[in-house]
């Protein structure tokens, strides 16, 4: 693995984005920082906005290498594959007009990369990232959970 390579995970949500920032050194992934961009907007044009001003700014603060992201999956209903989308679409914006590469991971990608099987339950998911970033607990809130999941399949996939 590259020494000291730094990757933002998001996962995307229309409430809550997830995020997660995890370094690489000496071979082991340290754990910068975790959380979430909250949106307090009911209109969507007003969340992709909140998102992406909050991206740049976790960008700006922290320097990162690259920006990993899940992608978008059917979940409820074709509407919120939709919304799922453009959040997505923002996120990447963020990266792109930051000059970071940008990386796209499906959630079975993702559960394999950290879990080792690509059905892996999301408490099978949670706990994997709490044992390999040594952590007493696993981290909270779940989308910022997700987010450093993300982080984690970019650097097992990509990280050297």
């Amino acid at each position: 693995m590259k020494k000291n390579l730094l990757i933002l995970g998001v996962d995307p949500g229309s409430s809550k984005t997830g995020f997660g920032l995890i370094r690489v050194e000496n071979k082991t992934f340290c754990l910068l920082d975790y959380g979430v961009i909250s949106t307090s907007q009911k209109d969507l044009p007003y969340k992709l906005k909140e998102v992406y001003e909050g991206l740049l700014k976790i960008i700006k603060k922290n320097k990162p290498d690259a920006l990993a992201v899940e992608d978008a999956f059917y979940k409820k209903n074709a509407k919120t594959l939709l919304v799922m989308g453009q959040i997505k679409g923002a996120v990447i914006l963020a990266g792109i007009n930051s000059n970071l590469s940008v990386w796209e991971y499906s959630p079975t990608q993702i559960k394999s990369a950290v879990v080792g099987i690509g059905n892996a339950s999301k408490v099978q998911v949670q706990y994997m990232v709490k044992n390999l970033l040594g952590l007493e607990k696993i981290p909270e809130p779940e989308d910022a959970s997700d987010a450093l999941a993300v982080a984690l399949c970019h650097l097992q996939r990509r990280g050297n």
